[in-house]
């Protein structure tokens, strides 16, 4: 069969996909992926709690982040062999458990075992994104996706926000708590609006798994796309775990509920997912992709030469958003187009190689703050982006080998 009556067949069975129902899913994915990042603006904070150092509350980040690529791996691939529905409202009401052990931590070792649950947990977003490619009209697929995209962008980024400002004044805990009753509501909105989504092959688990690794070996625009994800959101990573650090000493001396406020600048970057989108349907995406690299580049040289005055370190924030997130439409929409019945699985081998990727950008911040402050953090940074930008052009030079006259 061919792709084009492929995707006419795929069509003609979908329900209707209304701007009430992106919006919803954009919210959802908002929502729930914000739950990643509630702590990057509090890791001072919660270091005091513990008595913690630097280096020790890093790992709060980066096991969310770990747990996050680990639960990737186990629960999105169901996506494509069972009822997207119920398996989304089922990991939402897990993720609030997990976002209630956040909230109560005691040690320490107790926060960082919550955190790795939270992002074990914090999946649905990710068959939600899969969910909303199946569902939309193909000539409209970048589109759609850069605009639920962007909720889940603008969740990233407002999560900083919302957290540092309720940190500031409320505790940190608070925020895990009201979280966790988010969770709640939206799993009960998602059950009672979403469309029940059954799978489009019948597959056990276990080929399930066995035929990532079949896809990792035949298609090679995946393979580039999941190493371009990992270098950009490992550089994207770096800034953001360190940021809180950067703040709170010279020459800014700012609390965590104004570190928290830089996620505001960020959305700036974020809102222009959709036409990020646009651009890919029109333009060519993996051109696209090269153009953000060089924004998210950009960036880096802007914290480094003028980070230290505000103007700087808010250019380099909308510069960083916009490259990384837009090479992330970019390079999805590349992807979804790939094997229309196995999204799921694609969408998969993709975003765990991302957030394996920022799981060690959030090791990194860290650490490269402890031995080099902020000019550690620039170097760290912008070596993962400009690793990504070689990846890039090299395999347009492959490609498109120059020819001798």
């Amino acid at each position: 069969m061919s792709e084009l009556a492929m995707e006419t067949r795929e069509q003609s069975s979908k329900p209707i996909m209304t701007k009430a129902l992106i919006l919803l899913m954009a919210v959802a994915c908002g929502l729930s992926v914000a739950n990643l990042y509630y702590n990057q603006p509090l890791l001072a904070d919660i270091g005091r709690t513990f008595h913690a150092t630097a280096r020790e509350v890093g790992s709060v980040s980066m096991l969310t982040q770990i747990g996050y690529a680990v639960g990737m791996f186990i629960f999105v691939p169901l996506g494509d062999m069972k009822e997207r529905r119920g398996l989304i409202v089922m990991i939402l009401l897990a993720e609030m458990i997990a976002l209630i052990g956040v909230a109560t931590s005691q040690t320490i070792l107790w926060i960082n075992i919550a955190s790795l649950a939270v992002g074990f947990t914090a999946v649905t977003t990710q068959i939600i994104i899969p969910l909303a490619a199946h569902l939309a009209p193909p000539a409209e697929r970048g589109k759609v996706i850069g605009t639920v995209m962007s909720g889940l962008l603008i969740g990233i980024l407002l999560a900083r926000t919302v957290s540092g400002v309720i940190g500031g004044f409320m505790g940190w805990r608070s925020m895990y708590g009201i979280a966790a009753a988010l969770m709640l509501i939206l799993a009960i909105v998602l059950w009672k609006v979403l469309p029940k989504a059954e799978p489009q092959v019948a597959i056990t688990y276990r080929q399930l798994m066995k035929s990532i690794a079949e896809l990792i070996r035949t298609q090679p625009v995946l393979r580039e796309a999941s190493l371009l994800g990992a270098l950009l959101f490992g550089g994207f990573s770096v800034f953001w775990t360190a940021l809180a650090f950067y703040v709170e000493g010279s020459p800014y001396h700012y609390g965590s509920e104004i570190a928290g406020l830089f996620g505001l600048v960020g959305v700036l970057g974020a809102a222009v997912a959709p036409a990020a989108g646009r651009l890919t349907d029109r333009f060519s995406a993996t051109g696209m992709v090269g153009i953000f690299i060089g924004l998210a580049l950009l960036s880096y040289l802007s914290f480094w030469t003028v980070g230290s005055h505000l103007w700087g370190l808010i250019l380099g924030v909308i510069l960083l958003d916009l490259g990384v997130q837009g090479s992330q439409i970019s390079n999805q929409a590349r992807i979804y187009a790939l094997a229309p019945e196995a999204r799921s699985r694609i969408n998969t081998v993709f975003m765990v190689s991302t957030f394996i990727g920022g799981s060690i950008g959030s090791a990194l911040g860290s650490y490269a703050w402890s031995i080099g402050e902020w000019n550690g953090v620039c170097t760290a940074g912008g070596c993962m982006i400009g690793v990504g930008a070689m990846v890039w052009a090299f395999q347009r030079m492959k490609k498109n080998p120059v020819r001798p006259a």
